[in-house]
């Protein structure tokens, strides 16, 4: 992810880049070499000492994201921080605080903010098209663990934080739940009120374990939950779905019109069932025009000093959620926000 945001901010212009930071130093040399960054710092401290930049780009394991993002915002920096905010409600909220406190511009990189139809779609839902949202069906199916698309977990020991919770880590929940808890609450144009989780940790290896790394965070969940709105939901999410590179899917029904919103690697799409072909159940294509990415706006925010969303208080407020579902999984029992 630290190249991706690199490669983007690059592209931006009147952006940028004059410091890598990586707490090994031969790490923060070779990225700011491959991405023609003058300057690398092996602590976060001693760039903030030298303080010669508008903002930071947090790309750091979870747990790394309170500490390090207090320390920007205590700086008078903007900060553009990977998902989660934090692991817990109470770290992202003090943090969504801080941001607030300071004045700073503070987003939070829910990428599938950037997919077109998906704001095309929540457009059409506040304009009324699809009449009164009453159920929702939303899903984030990954191979993460079956394909070696992205490498091999098993062998390759930077990707094992991400299955061991005293590593920072709230599993698949956290990593990819969030997202598909903004894309559904955001294309719904609503909020989750309600909820109701199941979380499921599958044996990977003999004994859950490599090395230091308990291999105990979920691997899939399921979840109910009613939003603001009163439509009714079903949220779920794996890295087992072979088969699924990397697929979110949304479909928004209501009383009036149907969308469905599908978004992986290769493309985008958004299909609808409207007005007179309800009745016989015809969907058709829809074209979306092409929409701001999330680091394109956040650039643009600190450029004209007005903050952007998704912002530090919308991500504690996801991350309430997923605290919400660890507990109703715990309890047994759905609970509301």
């Amino acid at each position: 992810m630290a190249n991706a945001h690199a490669m983007n901010f690059a592209q931006i212009s009147g952006v940028e880049l004059v410091a890598a930071v990586d707490v090994e130093d031969v790490k923060a040399r070779a990225f700011a070499l491959r991405h023609n960054i003058p300057l690398a710092f092996t602590s976060l401290d001693e760039a903030l000492a030298w303080g010669e930049f508008d903002a930071v780009a947090n790309v750091t394991p979870d747990r790394v994201h309170h500490p390090t993002s207090m320390a920007v915002i205590q700086a008078g920096k903007h900060i553009f921080c990977e998902k989660p905010l934090a692991e817990n409600f109470a770290k992202a909220d003090e943090m969504a605080k801080a941001a607030e406190q300071a004045g700073v511009i503070a987003m939070v990189n829910l990428t599938y903010r950037n997919v077109a139809p998906l704001q095309a779609a929540r457009t059409m839902v506040q304009n009324g098209v699809l009449g009164k949202v009453r159920h929702l069906e939303a899903s984030y199916l990954q191979s993460w663990l079956v394909s070696k698309v992205w490498g091999d977990w098993a062998q390759e020991s930077q990707w094992l934080w991400r299955l061991s919770t005293k590593h920072g880590s709230n599993g698949v929940l956290g990593d990819v739940g969030i997202h598909i808890l903004d894309f559904a609450s955001y294309g719904s144009a609503s909020t989750v009120e309600r909820v109701f989780t199941r979380l499921k940790t599958f044996e990977k290896v003999p004994g859950n374990a490599i090395g230091e790394y308990d291999l105990d965070a979920n691997d899939s969940f399921t979840m109910t939950a009613e939003f603001e709105n009163g439509a009714m939901g079903v949220i779920h999410a794996s890295r087992w779905a072979t088969g699924h590179l990397n697929e979110l899917r949304l479909r928004l029904h209501g009383d009036r019109g149907a969308l469905e919103i599908v978004h992986t690697p290769e493309n985008s799409t958004l299909r609808a069932c409207l007005g007179a072909d309800v009745e016989n159940a015809v969907w058709r294509d829809i074209e979306a025009e092409p929409v701001k990415t999330n680091y394109e706006r956040f650039a643009q925010s600190i450029e004209i000093g007005i903050g952007e969303e998704p912002g530090f208080r919308h991500a504690a407020d996801l991350q309430r959620i997923l605290d919400l579902a660890i507990q109703t999984e715990a309890e047994r029992k759905e609970l509301s926000i």
